[in-house]
């Protein structure tokens, strides 16, 4: 379980920027872009030097079907915070799918090893309170680039602290259980995306403003429910 610090503080910081996020427009220019772009490079230097090759490595040990299962149980655990987001959002019949996928593949899918849900005709399909707050009416604000989570924007960076306490596994655990939980979904998503973030750097003249465009692209399909063809970034 978080500890109080935490409790206090991601409250605190997730009104300051949904407080900024309402009252910038989402056609705004890039106004931190100085700020982003030195982010950025920070962050593909911790990725070149540690995490990209930790995938790797995770990758190059575990074979695919190995990871494939391990990957559904990561995707397993967030379905709760999908379904609660459905719900917070209206869509009674997301919310209803995302509740019998998470019962399913718990059960019969063995703790989510098995995507049994999807085989059984109920595909996955993801919801965050970002996505939440967009269909509330609250404006993007202005792209962020945050340290080690990437792509973002002030809207979406609220959502991701309100997930934090959305999800039933932060209080199901103790700290260091849930920090080992979020470091090896992370490794999953890393994995997933190594050779769609390797292409995009072999073949942007500028990656910071591709990794821009495709998050915003893959954000307003995701908010209009819509299937993206964009790499999840």
């Amino acid at each position: 379980m978080m500890n109080d610090v935490a409790k206090k503080l991601i409250p605190l910081v997730a009104a300051v920027l949904l407080a900024g996020a309402c009252s910038t427009k989402a056609d705004d220019a890039d106004p931190l872009e100085g700020y982003n772009r030195v982010m950025f490079d920070i962050n593909h230097g911790l990725d070149t030097v540690l995490i990209k090759p930790v995938a790797q490595g995770y990758r190059f040990i575990t074979p695919a079907p190995i990871r494939t299962r391990i990957g559904n149980v990561s995707d397993n655990l967030y379905e709760p915070v999908n379904m609660v987001n459905a719900f917070l959002q209206g869509d009674f019949e997301q919310g209803s799918r995302n509740f019998f996928r998470f019962l399913i593949n718990s059960t019969v899918g063995l703790a989510g090893l098995h995507d049994v849900a999807t085989e059984a005709g109920i595909p996955a399909h993801s919801e965050d309170f970002g996505q939440t707050l967009a269909v509330w009416g609250v404006g993007s604000g202005p792209y962020l680039v945050l340290p080690l989570f990437g792509p973002s924007n002030l809207r979406d960076t609220s959502g991701l602290v309100a997930d934090i306490f959305l999800d039933p596994v932060t209080y199901a655990t103790n700290t260091w259980t849930n920090v080992g939980i979020d470091a090896g979904q992370a490794l999953v998503e890393r994995e997933r995306l190594l050779d769609p973030i390797d292409d995009i750097f072999a073949t942007s003249l500028d990656p910071y403003a591709s990794f821009k465009s495709i998050y915003e692209q893959r954000r307003a399909a995701d908010i209009k429910n819509q299937e993206s063809s964009k790499p999840n970034l």
